[in-house]
């Protein structure tokens, strides 16, 4: 007796059936407060999970890999290519975002009056803490006083820069050390099992996630914001087809195979809006594509801080946009300094809670725009944000493909391997 062939969906397609479900569940049980909390809750539940394993990966992954580098000025190489790219790649992000905004002029087509507005003191408050410690801080407290306390604490570069000295400690002490490095390559391992164990929990913490936003705002409030909604979203399909596109096939890379591999990951980045819940799976597979695990669990980690290409875009298209809706005509040189200003405050406001909004309080009253004008797009935040962490993502793996191929950390055979298993499905 044969027996029944069992159809599976794929995670992606379990995520999207959860997306649809959570939108359809949003708009039948709209402003219900009921809803709002349970939905919220199973989606903080599925955040709170990935969370929870992130650092531990990180930590043993980077420590694996540093210690099998064992090369200091080879690290130092490494870190200060990765910066550069970052700030290469994130000013590009700026200037496409600028553009779009500048060519479109979509913002003159806003009527503020039909707008209504968003508490965002939360934000105001945020972004006030945030700008007294500045960058300056922020480099400063790359050195933890506690690495107990980073790790427990969620901060990601503390605990990146204790796992390379660590890492480094493991390689100077050669045959002593071997016994820490196979502990700590049976961690990594062990997390990546309970990853694939929370994964299967995905689908149901996008329906939440989702049904909360869409229960809360309500589907006719997006009406008059529709246009800057399909403006980001535009611009940031541009931004990975055609810069990261270009990018990649400078390397010999082709962008469409890295989205091709990544595309759960993508798909999930995209229904939770945030970019920590693909990490350990990202570094899982960029070193399937052939990277070296130390460059991986380097890149990757760092880039979450440094590398937020959607974020940029979203920055820059929102300043100009609201400058237009409040008909503010900005001159090159006001846009110049607002791209300078960029630069600096979206790299001082890195790993700040809401980041990408806090550094628009911080930003756009120095070209004239009222902060309370921002309250007015604080409503559709959450639906850019989807779009703006899949930018982010896509562009760390393109980082962290292009950081391997230059340091001849990357075996070709591997990649293409990996690569054809995923066209062949």
């Amino acid at each position: 007796m044969k027996k029944l062939k069992v159809y599976r969906l794929s995670l992606g397609w379990q995520i999207i059936l959860g997306l649809l479900i959570g939108i359809g569940l949003g708009v039948i049980f709209t402003d219900d407060k009921g809803f709002i909390k349970f939905a919220n809750g199973l989606g903080s539940t599925f955040i709170n999970m990935i969370s929870m394993i992130v650092l531990p990966i990180v930590f043993s992954s980077l420590v694996v890999g540093i210690a099998n580098m064992g090369d200091i000025k080879k690290l130092g190489r490494i870190g200060l290519k990765t910066l550069i790219y970052f700030e290469v790649l994130s000013t590009i992000a700026f200037i496409v975002g600028m553009l779009v905004s500048n060519l479109s002029k979509i913002g003159y087509m806003l009527d503020l009056s039909k707008l209504s507005q968003v508490d965002i003191s939360t934000y105001v408050k945020t972004a006030k803490q945030a700008s007294h410690s500045g960058l300056g801080s922020i480099l400063m407290s790359i050195v933890p006083s506690n690495f107990f306390d980073a790790l427990a604490t969620g901060q990601m570069l503390p605990v990146i820069f204790f796992s390379c000295l660590f890492g480094l400690g493991i390689a100077a002490i050669g045959e002593k050390g071997k016994i820490l490095l196979q502990f700590f390559q049976a961690v990594a391992e062990v997390m990546f099992k309970i990853t694939g164990w929370i994964m299967h929990f995905a689908p149901f913490g996008v329906a939440g996630l989702i049904g909360a936003t869409v229960a809360q705002l309500g589907l006719e409030s997006l009406k008059p914001l529709g246009l800057f909604i399909v403006m980001s979203y535009v611009t940031m399909i541009f931004f990975i087809l055609v810069v990261l596109g270009i990018t990649s096939r400078i390397f010999g890379f082709r962008i469409m195979d890295q989205l091709r591999v990544v595309k759960d990951e993508l798909v999930l980045a995209f229904t939770t809006a945030s970019s920590e819940v693909t990490l350990p799976r990202l570094m899982e597979k960029t070193q399937k594509l052939g990277v070296d695990q130390a460059i991986s669990s380097f890149v990757i980690p760092t880039g979450y801080t440094f590398n937020l290409d959607g974020s940029a875009i979203y920055q820059s298209l929102a300043a100009i946009f609201l400058a237009q809706a409040y008909h503010i005509d900005l001159s090159l040189s006001q846009q110049l300094t607002l791209l300078l200003v960029l630069m600096i405050t979206s790299k001082g406001m890195a790993g700040v809670p809401g980041a990408s909004f806090v550094v628009l309080l911080a930003t756009v009253s120095t070209i004239g725009v009222p902060v309370s004008g921002l309250a007015l797009i604080a409503g559709i935040d959450r639906l850019v944000d989807m779009g703006r962490t899949v930018v982010n993502v896509a562009g760390n793996v393109t980082a962290t493909l292009i950081i391997g191929k230059s340091e001849n950390e990357f075996d070709q055979a591997k990649h293409d391997e990996y690569v054809a298993s995923f066209t062949q499905k």
